[in-house]
């Protein structure tokens, strides 16, 4: 859990507070001659909470701890230490799968709330110092579009986008072979394939929840 959460969130909170920023300037560009910008806490809280805050955090996550998870569990196949813990009677899956998988779940969703409030935050700051939106105007817009059911929709998918991370990325460690090189392909092969799974997923539970 420290290694998925605590040592991601300086990552995920860099990254969070530059998306904020870039919504609050985009959707100020999407709304010039359609909307006051007034509905800017709005439209950008909204797009933060349900879709940019658990998406990057997904893949971010997936970079970071999926490809690490892969590159440590590999190393430890062609090595033969998973080998070793088999002679042991221990079993690798409950041993080192589980684990990661319930820290993945358990951390994921905590990483994205942070994301979220830091993303509004950015979207803020921008809207005051460089759109002309006061601070009470901004949230009460935030405040009168905020729906609870898309926070605890964007939540849910990042408990999917965690397990699903840690589980390709302990599947793919486990099937390591060709020592160092072989080490390194998994590596890659795991933050590919979890980058793509995650916006599939992200469509499909839209789709499931929305």
């Amino acid at each position: 859990m420290e290694h998925i959460g605590v040592n991601s969130l300086p990552l995920v909170l860099i990254i969070a507070i530059f998306t904020g920023a870039v919504s609050a300037w985009q959707a100020a560009y999407q709304l010039k001659g359609i909307a006051p910008l007034s509905f800017l806490g709005g439209a950008t809280s909204r797009a933060i909470i349900t879709e940019l805050g658990p998406v990057l955090t997904g893949i971010v996550i997936a970079g970071r701890v999926g490809a690490s998870i892969a590159a440590e569990l590999g190393t430890m196949k062609v090595t033969e230490q998973i080998d070793a813990l088999e002679t042991m009677a221990i079993s690798p899956i409950r041993f080192l799968a589980m684990p990661r998988f319930l820290a993945a779940i358990i951390m994921m969703p905590i990483l994205v709330i942070f994301a979220n409030a830091i993303a509004v935050l950015g979207a803020y700051i921008v809207s005051n110092y460089f759109l002309g939106v006061s601070f009470a105007v901004f949230f009460n817009s935030v405040k009168r579009f905020f729906i609870m059911g898309d926070l605890v929709a964007g939540l849910v998918k990042t408990i999917f986008f965690g397990g699903v991370t840690a589980l390709l990325g302990c599947h793919i460690g486990f099937r390591t072979e060709g020592g160092a090189e072989g080490v390194g392909l998994s590596t890659i092969r795991s933050f590919v394939i979890s980058a793509a799974l995650i916006l599939i997923l992200d469509y499909v539970l839209w789709m499931l929840i929305f």
